[in-house]
């Protein structure tokens, strides 16, 4: 089973971007997205963006995340 999340480009410098979600920030490689910029949402597998996300479905999925975070504490 893969596992992809959700976050927002908060840096882009060429093929590499810093992610966030959740108050966490990530490293990220953003050879497969097309004119990446500050504010996209991307779907992220393992350290790459394989996606843009439009905001309201990248909203509702960390609000998933939220509810299952929640649901294990």
């Amino acid at each position: 089973m893969c596992l992809a999340v959700p976050l927002r480009l908060i840096e882009v410098d060429g093929k590499k971007a810093v992610g966030e979600a959740l108050g966490v920030t990530r490293e990220l490689r953003v050879d497969f997205i097309k004119e990446p910029k500050v504010g996209d949402y991307v779907m992220v597998h393992a350290g790459f963006a394989i996606e843009r996300l439009p905001e309201g479905q990248a909203l509702a999925d960390l609000e998933a995340w939220e509810e299952m975070d929640d649901a294990l504490r």
